[in-house]
């Protein structure tokens, strides 16, 4: 069995968990939760986060399909992670 590992995005992402398990589904908590189910999916450790993810789906009642498909089109149309005049952070984790 593999060892668990840290995530090198883990401290910052369990702020945004943190967040999301206070705050109801609004477009741009929608797309935080796809982005980070998509980052933890196969990733060896941070069992909490797995386990949070979880639970912040089941609160606010989707599966995952659900919370893809409402992203992409989210995403399609634009309406979320607008980019503002002179940002230019990258997030390649």
């Amino acid at each position: 069995m593999p060892q668990d590992q840290q995530h090198p995005q883990e401290k910052a992402d369990r702020e945004v968990i943190n967040r999301l398990l206070t705050e109801e589904p609004n477009h741009h908590n929608l797309a935080e939760l796809a982005r980070l189910r998509i980052r933890y999916r196969n990733f060896p450790g941070a069992r909490q986060i797995h386990r949070d993810l979880e639970l912040i789906l089941q609160q606010w009642q989707l599966t995952e399909e659900e919370l893809f498909e409402t992203t992409r089109q989210l995403h399609e149309s634009g309406k979320v992670y607008r980019r503002q005049q002179g940002d230019d952070i990258q997030d390649w984790s």
